[in-house]
């Protein structure tokens, strides 16, 4: 059965399904007011380990270029705007998520 992930900008959210299923509800930050995180539909392309830098222990990129889903070296800007665009999650929770979805995978992000 495929995963699928929803984000939802406004209320900080990130859902990775099963099919029809809910499977689990993740906390995000997310983009700026002047650098939104761009609504639409995307594809996981590629996972990296320890990318240095903000990203945390992984990043994961999307389909639109310079955009992707990715742990934090600030756990305290979860569930807020102040990203540059990304998705950005706690570091142990990025690392179960990716660990559930295979490069491929749809990313759909709405506000």
């Amino acid at each position: 059965m495929a995963s699928w992930i929803i984000v939802t900008t406004s209320k900080h959210i990130l859902q990775l399904f099963e099919g029809k299923e809910l499977v689990k509800t993740y906390p995000i930050g997310v983009g700026k007011i002047l650098t939104p995180t761009p609504v639409g539909e995307y594809t996981v392309i590629n996972k990296q380990r320890n990318p240095g830098g903000p990203f945390g222990v992984l990043w994961m990129g999307l389909s639109k270029p310079h955009y992707g889903i990715h742990g934090t070296n600030d756990p305290s800007s979860i569930g807020k705007n102040v990203s540059l665009g990304c998705i950005r999650m706690q570091n142990h929770d990025v690392l179960e998520l990716s660990s559930k979805v295979p490069i491929g995978t749809w990313v759909f992000i709405r506000s």
